[in-house]
């Protein structure tokens, strides 16, 4: 006979167990979904060449697909709201393997192939606005941070996108990366439909998608974590899908070598991002987006001017990566205790989507600043006060709201 003691602690070690791994697959779903969301980028130095494309078209070719990304997770989360993520998980990655088998067979031989594809290829990005809500529901205030830091950490599917694109091309054929991403978002729908639960008393609004939409928007913090994130991930979004492009183009490297250095990039802010969240459990939110946006400004200020790649390039681009990727962590943490906890797919949707459509203008900005100067100096300067003005406004608005709600 069990005593009553013994039974809560036993359903206690039940529920850290089932809230480790809904993380877990949380985290491997993102992980997997942003594989297949950029696969373009990575191949968009190759497809210029094939195809003949002008830097304006390679950087609408690489933007597409994070503008729907974004766009698509405002319903996504007020849908995940409703249904919850253990429907929404594996029915977008389902959804996402269309698209990525399209241009694998057919689509990447012209650009309106390409570009139709990239369109919904975007599917793959809404899956951070299911991610968010299903995690903040397992976890308490207090370890939010660091858990949704954790989720957040799949930001890294883009790496291994990277890693592996150009490689498969090169050695398996052009049709292998999109084959093997289908066959990995086949595996993951199957094993989250059977293992991946929401979190108990889930409450599921009876109100419609719009009204919760519209409550959300009309929230302080939802506002002004848009524009934070739009920066953070907005600019970790931006340097992942033009990086190898800008390299390529300014210090006259290899496409692998590109593709390597972005992924590196790409590492540095993936494994940033928990610590981002751990930090701001510990220090708080507003301390942690400070220094964040004080190290974009200084890095992307340096790198204005394009020194020389070894040492201070990239010492630049990787404080850049280390800052922005701890701050795309700290920003959730910041919504995880703010945004009131029916709300959250809600917010995430339209932060998450203010985050991607930030990762979508840099690319198009960069590339027709080059095209006008012959330089990106003036387009990492406005970066640089891009940063600056996220810094007041985290010092001055944000703290502020964050005080009322405390």
């Amino acid at each position: 006979m069990t005593t009553p003691k013994e039974e809560a602690m036993a359903e206690d070690i039940r529920s850290v167990g089932s809230a480790a791994r809904a993380l877990v697959l949380a985290t491997v779903g993102f992980a997997v979904n942003f594989w297949a969301w950029a696969l373009l980028s990575p191949l968009g130095p190759r497809f210029k060449e094939l195809l003949e494309l002008s830097f304006g078209q390679q950087a609408l070719l690489v933007a597409v697909p994070v503008i729907v990304g974004s766009l698509g997770r405002i319903p996504v989360g007020a849908l995940t709201d409703r249904f919850g993520g253990r429907v929404m998980f594996p029915l977008l990655s389902l959804a996402t393997i269309v698209p990525v088998l399209y241009l694998g067979l057919s689509g990447q031989y012209s650009l309106a192939g390409l570009l139709v594809g990239g369109f919904f290829l975007g599917l793959g990005g809404t899956v951070f606005a299911v991610g968010v809500p299903l995690v903040n529901a397992w976890f308490p205030p207090e370890r939010r941070g660091l858990a949704i830091g954790i989720f957040g950490a799949g930001m890294g599917g883009t790496a291994i996108s990277a890693l592996t694109t150009v490689r498969f091309v090169t050695g398996l054929g052009d049709k292998a990366p999109f084959l093997i991403t289908a066959a990995a978002l086949a595996l993951y729908a199957g094993v989250a439909w059977l293992l991946l639960r929401d979190a108990p008393g889930r409450v599921v609004p009876s109100t419609s998608v719009v009204s919760r939409l519209s409550a959300a928007a009309r929230l302080p913090i939802a506002w002004q974590a848009c524009v934070l994130y739009a920066v953070a991930f907005g600019g970790y979004v931006a340097f992942s899908v033009y990086l190898p492009a800008y390299l390529k183009t300014a210090y006259g490297l290899e496409q692998v070598d590109a593709a390597n250095r972005m992924a590196g990039f790409v590492v540095v802010a993936v494994l940033m991002r928990p610590v981002g969240g751990w930090l701001s459990d510990r220090f708080g939110a507003i301390a942690v987006l400070t220094g964040v946006f004080a190290v974009v400004a200084a890095g992307a200020t340096l790198q204005s001017a394009t020194p020389g790649l070894m040492p201070l390039g990239t010492v630049a681009f990787l404080a850049m990566a280390a800052a922005l990727g701890a701050g795309s962590g700290a920003v959730f943490a910041l919504v995880a205790r703010t945004a009131p906890a029916s709300q959250v797919g809600s917010v995430t949707g339209l932060v998450g989507a203010a985050g991607g459509l930030g990762g979508f203008v840099p690319p198009l900005v960069m590339s027709a600043v080059h095209g006008r100067t012959g330089s990106y100096g003036l387009g990492l300067l406005l970066l640089a006060l891009v940063s600056l003005g996220c810094l007041v406004l985290t010092v001055t608005i944000v703290r502020r709201t964050t005080s009322a709600r405390s």
